[in-house]
This record gives C-alpha cells, sequence and structure tokens, in this order.
C-alpha cells in the first residue's frame, strides 16, 4: 500500500499516540514514525513494541521536516505543544490532535499556524483503562467513532487527507462544529465521569460509618462507576478546558436530581414512575447495536460451560461456515459453571446463520 505521508511525528506516545503508531507502522499509511516523548525508556518501549520507527527527545528537530504531526498529549498542555512547534514546521504540514475538547483548541490553533500550514482538531472516541504505550493497540480505531472539528478556517484539502487517515485506520470519521462537538461530549462523556466520580465518593463517605458498604457492591455499581478509574490528571485538564460546555450539562443535570429528590420527598409514587419510565424510553433509543455512527451489529447471546477452548469452539464452528465475528464480550460467568458470550455480526443473515450452526452443535443460543 503506497504511504499515505511521508513522515509523520506522533508527540507524546501514550495510550492513544502508541496505539496509532502502531496502525501506522503496520498497515504502511506512512513512510516514517517519530514518536517524541519526554521519557527516554517510554520511547524505546514504542520503538520495541513496533509503534514507531524511531523516537526522539528533541521535538523540534522531530517535527521539522514532518508532512504530519499528531499531538497526542494532555488537553492543559496540547497548545502549550502547537505555539512550541509552529515556527518550525515545513509549509505543508498538516497538524491534528486527539484531544476530548475542541473549541479553544481549534481557534487557538488556526491562530498560531504559519501560512501553508494546516490544523485539523480531532477526536478519537476510543480508549482503554490501560494507560501509556503498554496498553496501546493497533486495532484501537477499528470501528471507532473519529470525530473531526474543522473551523471556517480549515483547509479542505487537509481536512480531507485526515479523513483518509482516518479511514484506513478503521475508524468511522465525522465532522462536527468544535462548539457543538464539546458540548454533546460535555453531556454523553464527560458528565458520566463527574457523577461516577461523585458516586463512588459518595459511598465512600458512607463507608465511613459502615466499613461493609463496598462489600455491597454488585455489578450494576461496578459497570456504572467505571469509568471512574480513568487519569485523574487527564480528567482534570478536560475539566478545565471544557469547563463552559460541562458547567451548562452540570445544571441541567442538577435540575434533574433536585426534581428527583423533591418526588423521594414528597413520595410521589407517579412522578417517580413516569421519571423511571421516561428514563427506560429514552435509553431504549440509544443506538446500542448502531454503535454511535456505525453500521448495525447483529447480536446473539450464547450460553455456554466454563472450561479451556470454549471460545476458540465456538469461533470454529462460525469460520468453518465463512462466518466473521465483528464483536464479542462475555457477559457474565460463573467460575467452574459457566457464563454467558455476546457475539455480534455486520448482517442479519450471518445472525441467523450463526444461530442456526450453534444450535445444531447443542449450543444454547438466542437472538438479541
Amino acid at each position: 500500500m503506497q504511504p499515505l505521508f511521508g513522515k509523520v511525528t506522533i508527540i507524546g506516545v501514550g495510550l492513544i499516540g502508541g496505539s496509532l503508531g502502531m496502525a501506522l507502522c503496520s498497515r504502511c499509511l506512512a513512510g516514517k514514525v517519530v514518536g517524541v516523548d519526554i521519557d527516554y525508556n517510554n520511547l524505546k518501549l514504542a520503538e520495541e513494541t513496533e509503534a514507531i520507527h524511531e523516537g526522539e527527545l528533541d521535538i523540534e528537530a522531530a517535527v521539522t521536516d514532518a508532512d504530519l504531526i499528531v499531538v497526542a498529549v494532555p488537553v492543559g498542555v496540547t497548545l502549550d505543544i502547537i505555539g512550541r512547534i509552529a515556527p518550525v514546521i515545513k509549509k505543508g504540514c498538516i497538524v491534528t490532535d486527539v484531544g476530548s475538547t475542541k473549541a479553544d483548541i481549534v481557534a487557538e490553533a488556526d491562530r498560531l499556524m504559519p501560512a501553508g500550514a494546516y490544523f485539523v482538531g480531532g477526536h478519537p472516541m476510543t480508549g482503554s483503562e490501560m494507560a501509556g504505550v503498554r496498553g496501546a493497540d493497533r486495532y484501537l480505531f477499528e470501528n471507532a467513532v473519529y470525530i473531526l472539528t474543522p473551523s471556517a478556517k480549515t483547509d479542505r484539502n487537509a481536512v480531507e487527507k485526515v479523513k483518509k487517515l482516518v479511514c484506513a485506520l478503521g475508524a468511522n470519521a465525522i465532522e462536527m462544529d468544535p462548539r457543538a462537538h464539546d458540548l454533546m461530549v460535555a453531556a454523553v462523556s464527560h458528565l458520566p465521569h463527574l457523577v461516577a466520580a461523585a458516586l463512588v465518593n459518595t459511598v465512600g463517605e458512607v463507608q465511613k460509618d459502615h466499613e461493609k458498604t463496598l462489600m455491597l457492591a454488585a455489578g450494576g455499581f461496578r459497570d456504572t462507576t467505571r469509568i471512574a478509574s480513568g487519569q485523574p490528571l487527564m480528567w482534570k485538564d478536560i475539566c478545565l478546558s471544557n469547563r463552559e460546555s460541562i458547567l451548562a450539562v452540570l445544571d441541567k443535570f442538577g435540575a434533574v436530581l433536585d426534581q428527583t429528590r423533591r418526588m423521594v420527598e414528597e413520595c410521589d409514587e407517579e412522578g417517580l414512575e413516569e421519571g423511571f419510565a421516561r428514563a427506560r424510553e429514552l435509553r431504549g433509543k440509544i443506538p446500542s447495536k448502531l454503535r454511535g455512527y456505525l453500521p448495525p451489529a447483529h447480536e446473539i447471546v450464547v450460553t455456554v460451560p466454563d472450561r479451556p477452548g470454549v471460545i476458540a469452539n465456538l469461533a470454529g464452528h462460525l469460520g468453518n461456515a465463512g462466518i466473521n465475528i465483528k464483536d464479542i464480550e462475555i457477559l457474565r460467568v460463573r467460575e467452574g459453571e459457566g457464563g454467558t458470550i455476546r457475539l455480534a455480526f455486520i448482517s442479519e443473515e450471518e445472525q441467523l446463520k450463526a444461530v442456526e450452526i450453534l444450535r445444531k452443535e447443542g449450543i444454547s443460543v438466542k437472538k438479541r
């Protein structure tokens, strides 16, 4: 495959930067991938894991002849990095970022870009609980929504080049206004993290007087608060950089929470039931089978015994029939007994065929 860019410089070889580098290197999307990091050992690890072709501690030296520069650092320092590299990048260079807030960054980056160089804001909607290049995965962007936030000043050719790269990574490129992006992401990503953290801290307050509280934390609590395990520094920066939008959605959330409190206090049975019913209805409209902006995923759930090779056995039966599993997830498991596994397929035809094949093999299966 012909490389899309001659030289790509990735500033910040962590989870996102490292995963991007792995995809670029493994798919030959760049002639050369240079990683920049303040940690020499991290650069060596990135080289060993083939996330980059070579590492560089000197940021100016690394970017001077780059065709594409990816700024993959916390949003709190993104503009500092862009300001530092802007005077030395070559004409025709494209700079993009991966931060989850966009409006302020896009506006300032547009101002900082020298003549003939271009900035394209980016936000891959993907990640992992594992931090750093050790958690990097060349398939991290596969089927992920990757938002691009061009401004009125953004060069369209530059946008199309970045979009082509995003598609080559296996992601789905969506263009969005920077400010609209920040408000929507504040609602569906930043607010949930704040709520999860607040919920955990609230339980922590209860545990001060009732030390066994966390022992009662079942699956619902763990699922609801999983995202509270995120990196504190990263989330601090996100809150400060998207302050306006986050405050707006916090006000809306606060109003809903106050209303809920009043209904509980007043024993408002009808109001509570209506609120729960409305939430259930809205929750049901979340496009779980669409994976956001993705094509439909047709799912089945299988019940299998807990024994070695059971997943390989499932995949083998389907693979022999030419059926490709699009996504797989272990839903529940009882050690030594069994559990349930979700399998997803790209078409309804494959879904129905999978049900037929697995039932013939005596495997309990149902469509979702």
